[in-house]
């Protein structure tokens, strides 16, 4: 009875701290304003049956597809094996799933086992692509540091999972013939058939059990790290591809979210609409754009922590690749961190970033100020750099859009604090002058005195 016990233990502390960080992601997460989610349910399903389910974008590169789509399929299917680690750990029993569907356990088994090979093959790929091919798009300044070790981590997790895994069944294989009995017989399976026999076959029984054992708790330990894991690493995508996707905006990309006190300022300028139809008249003007985390919709803020470091956007971006300073993958990565950033402040209560303007004993999203603002994260070189060509949000393969963002970064600094790129202002002034980009001498409509 020791082991259920020390079992339900692990499980209990392991799932209890990762629903702590978890709890800590969704709130940081609705730091941002509510966007109200509008579209067609039918092609949202579509949208994840595809993209998320199918990686159907993954395999626009079809090398790194394919190596993902190993690793991807193997971790799905693996969790049927972790279900019987489960039963067998609650109920003190030994392959429960085994003595009840016979041949069928058997095919799980070893098509699991074929699949972890695969993952492997994957993994080694992946580590040699990161750290001794250098793939441009994976040293990147932004994956300096905790990034890049992330992504290494990860890798050599799957390979102590896959470790857990064969040493786990290459010993049982092997008892099954000495202790039939505790041992239910699970068939010939792919791997582990030929593989325990040949690395455990002459060892003591004492020895096999302890092997055995080792896989089993290494497999299961691995697993609750991992999930505990999650919340800190960019492979919290694997939880938050799903729901990003079918929340992804469906307008067309490139189409701009409207600003009715712009548009009516620009109609009335114009002579579109009466004066008296300009309902800002007299009116304090509010702020337009992005400053902060907290002026950002809720969905850009998952969308941050959806993102999947792949730099997929980063190379696809024109003005990345002529050497500019943008990175779209940044930009994510950036307002990901002050989201964090400010979170952990909130979580703990720090009340020296309480606004003494706005008051209150607890610091909350509506009374947090500490001086800082996500232009602080990201240059307004970067913002300027951007063509809003959407060839980012192509290439996302979890349909992440860092055109959003950007824009409403551009928007505060532009209509809020009435600045920009120097090159932009005799534009800006035609613009308000004339109603045209270019300066010119007559008004724009000018011509239609003429006809």
């Amino acid at each position: 009875m020791l082991q259920p016990l020390l079992f339900m233990v692990i499980v209990a502390v392991a799932s209890l701290t990762a629903f702590r960080s978890f709890r800590r992601i969704y709130r940081n997460i609705h730091l941002g304003k509510p966007e109200a989610i509008v579209g067609d349910v039918t092609t949202r399903l579509k949208n994840v049956l595809l993209v998320a389910f199918g990686q159907k974008k993954m395999f626009k590169q079809w090398l790194p597809a394919v190596l993902h789509l190993f690793i991807y399929v193997a971790f799905v299917i693996t969790q049927i094996e972790l279900g019987g680690i489960f039963i067998d750990g609650i109920t003190g029993n030994h392959r429960v799933l085994a003595s009840y569907l016979g041949g069928i356990y058997t095919v799980i088994i070893g098509f699991i086992e074929v699949l972890s090979v695969l993952a492997l093959v994957a993994t080694i790929t992946f580590l040699a692509r990161r750290n001794l091919l250098k793939i441009p798009r994976f040293i990147k300044p932004e994956l300096d540091g905790w990034p890049r070790l992330d992504a290494n981590l990860i890798l050599f997790g799957e390979i102590i999972l896959i470790v857990g895994i064969f040493c786990m069944n290459g010993a049982d294989v092997v008892l099954q013939k000495i202790q039939p009995d505790h041992y239910p017989d699970t068939g010939f399976l792919a791997i582990s058939g030929w593989l325990g026999p040949f690395l455990f076959g002459g060892l003591s029984e004492g020895t096999l059990v302890a092997i055995e054992r080792f896989g089993w708790w290494l497999h299961l330990l691995t697993v609750l790290a991992f999930v505990n894991y999650l919340p800190y690493s960019k492979h919290l995508h694997i939880m938050l591809a799903f729901p990003n996707v079918y929340l992804s905006r469906l307008k067309p990309r490139g189409e701009m979210d409207n600003m009715p006190v712009i548009m009516n300022e620009v109609k009335s300028m114009m002579g579109l609409v009466e004066e008296s139809e300009n309902t800002t008249d007299g009116a304090e003007m509010p702020e337009f754009g992005a400053k902060d985390v907290f002026d950002l919709s809720w969905k850009t803020i998952l969308e941050a922590y959806t993102c999947t470091e792949c730099g997929r956007c980063t190379e696809a971006c024109p003005a990345n690749i002529t050497g500019k300073k943008l990175s779209p993958r940044k930009i994510m990565m950036d307002i990901r961190d002050r989201a964090e950033e400010i979170g952990q402040r909130i979580e703990v209560n720090h009340t020296p970033f309480i606004n003494p303007e706005k008051g209150g004993d607890t610091l909350t999203a509506e009374n947090y100020a500490d001086g800082k603002s996500l232009f602080d994260y990201i240059s307004r070189e970067e913002i300027h750099a951007c063509t809003t060509c959407n060839a980012c949000v192509e290439a996302c393969p979890v349909m992440i859009n860092p055109v959003v963002p950007i824009l409403e970064l551009r928007r505060y600094e532009i209509l809020t604090e009435a600045a920009g790129p120097h090159e932009w202002v005799p534009m800006f002034t035609s613009v308000e002058n004339s109603g045209a980009v270019w300066q010119m001498p007559v008004a724009r409509d000018a011509w239609t005195q003429e006809v």
